[in-house]
């Protein structure tokens, strides 16, 4: 893994950490994912990208299979939705309950390179890099940030804070072991 992505893993892995104690000291939190299986999914969401730097390959399924070889199914899951998730759940979401695929999947749309900023940030530096000039990718691009905004709306409104507050919540804190 290069270095500069295993500075990213390492960020979206702090933000997970800030966003899982949030839940887990919010009142109306009925259910916080798994810290071991959300702080993994973090830690390996880009296990694959520098391999498929080069060839191109879509590095979420590359690393879920990495993770499925490796005997860690529940990794494998988390790490294979962190750019698109496959189920969107407001009902679920608006009774407080969040997924560690989800928890990472927002963590990941937060971070860029190693830097905590907006969704519309990234979604900029996301369309920039990986849309092509292409109008029907940036629409699909668009569109999953669109459910991720959503998915914050509703995040955000258990957590107790607001989403401009997450670098300074991460800011500070080590990751702790797990």
């Amino acid at each position: 893994m290069l270095d500069n992505i295993r500075a990213h893993s390492i960020m979206v892995a702090r933000v997970t950490q800030v966003l899982l104690q949030k839940l887990a000291d919010s009142p109306q939190q009925s259910a916080a994912p798994p810290r071991k299986l959300s702080l993994a999914g973090a830690l390996l969401h880009d296990i694959a990208k520098t391999p498929c730097l080069e060839n191109r390959c879509d590095h979420a399924k590359r690393g879920r299979d990495i993770c499925l070889r490796l005997g860690y199914p529940e990794v494998a899951e988390v790490v294979r939705e962190h750019v698109i998730l496959t189920e969107f759940s407001a009902e679920r979401y608006q009774q407080g309950v969040f997924l560690a695929k989800e928890i990472v999947y927002y963590a990941d749309k937060r971070v860029r390179h190693d830097e905590i900023v907006s969704l519309e940030e990234r979604l900029e530096y996301i369309l920039e890099n990986y849309g092509n000039n292409d109008p029907e990718r940036h629409r699909l691009i668009r569109e999953n940030f669109r459910k991720c905004r959503e998915l914050e709306n509703f995040l955000f409104s258990v957590l107790g804070m607001t989403p401009d507050t997450v670098r300074s919540a991460v800011n500070g804190r080590e990751l702790s072991d797990f």
